[in-house]
């Protein structure tokens, strides 16, 4: 079975040189991937969501537990009130940091 049959990764050491850098061969173009600098990571709208987020579940959650009046189900605010926010901190964190 040949490399072209394969159809994935097949460690070829001719296609490095004398210090260990990959070189073309056999038609493939080496691109390096882009550098973290080049890409757009700017503080924007996304970040002030997730800090919002921030706010809601780290301040907003423990005091709404501390007003929450005992005799109203105290339980669903011991167990609800904080998951609400942290689920939603989560997904905010996510989608904050993921680019289309």
């Amino acid at each position: 079975m040949t490399s072209s049959d394969d159809g994935g990764y097949v460690h070829d050491p001719s296609t490095f040189d004398e210090g260990g850098e990959r070189t073309e061969s056999a038609g493939e173009p080496t691109t390096e991937p882009p550098h973290p600098e080049t890409a757009d990571r700017e503080f924007d709208w996304r970040g002030w969501v997730v800090v919002g987020m921030i706010v809601v579940a780290f301040i907003v959650a423990p005091v709404a537990i501390l007003l929450w009046p005992p005799d109203v189900g105290y339980r669903f605010a011991l167990l609800s009130l904080p998951l609400f926010p942290a689920a939603l901190l989560a997904l905010a964190a996510v989608w904050g940091t993921t680019r289309p």
